[in-house]
């Protein structure tokens, strides 16, 4: 059996209330079984709870990363990933609102050199996992990505996404902050990466929510505007 290795990036601050439960659901014996030989690493962005320890004593790598904002740790963690040479990569929120059990089906969807992005518009969306005014919020950021890009996207900021490392080999990203899907969706759109949707279960998240309704959304619709007017960051990692 051919052996792929995958680097499952796990975006942590102050997570101490989902991250073990989160890591006891990754379904490693089943990827294992599937000829996946598996890393599991923690990219903490300057938690101040016993985020990092909880890590440590799981067995997770773990990597504080050098700048503020979630845009940064990702990118970061993309870096590790190419330098240590591992064929695919998944990413979710370690806030308890994505369902690990769902790996495989992310892995299974991803295209040749390409991206599969989990769904939650129009998956399993859960009472009380997300409030009228963020479903409203992320329907538009969401149109507006496609109106802008022409790229069809339905869930433009999902926090699940399984990469190829061909895909990640020619994404351009400087986002630091919540923007960086934004950008990952723009980058495809010029590069030409293709992409999947997976429909999952999204439920309501642990602890409290670092993402800001109107100031995010802001922000990510600037960066959508941005990459339009300029499709390649001035800055890369």
């Amino acid at each position: 059996m051919t052996v792929t290795n995958l680097f499952i990036m796990l975006p942590t601050l102050d997570e101490e209330g989902a991250l073990q439960d989160i890591y006891s659901r990754i379904p490693i014996e089943k990827l294992k079984n599937r000829g996946y030989s598996t890393r599991v690493v923690v990219v903490d962005g300057g938690s101040t709870d016993n985020t990092v320890s909880i890590a440590e004593e799981l067995g997770c790598e773990v990597i504080q990363q050098w700048g503020e904002g979630k845009g940064a740790g990702m990118r970061q963690g993309f870096k590790k990933f190419l330098e240590v040479g591992d064929d695919e990569l998944v990413i979710l929120d370690c806030d308890g609102t994505y369902h690990p059990e769902e790996f495989t089906r992310l892995l299974d969807s991803i295209p040749k050199n390409g991206i599969a992005i989990g769904d939650r518009l129009h998956g399993n969306l859960q009472p009380d996992a997300m409030t009228s005014t963020n479903w409203i919020g992320n329907q538009l950021l969401t149109w507006l990505a496609v109106a802008l890009h022409g790229k069809t996207i339905n869930d433009l900021c999902s926090g699940f996404w399984a990469f190829s490392r061909g895909a990640l080999e020619r994404l351009q990203l400087n986002s630091m902050r919540f923007e960086i899907e934004a950008e990952m969706y723009t980058s495809c759109a010029y590069q030409n990466i293709p992409l999947t949707h997976v429909p999952i279960t999204y439920s309501k998240r642990v602890g409290e929510a670092k993402l800001g309704s109107i100031r995010d959304g802001t922000s990510i619709a600037r960066k959508l505007i941005i990459r339009r007017i300029f499709p390649t960051p001035h800055e890369e990692r």
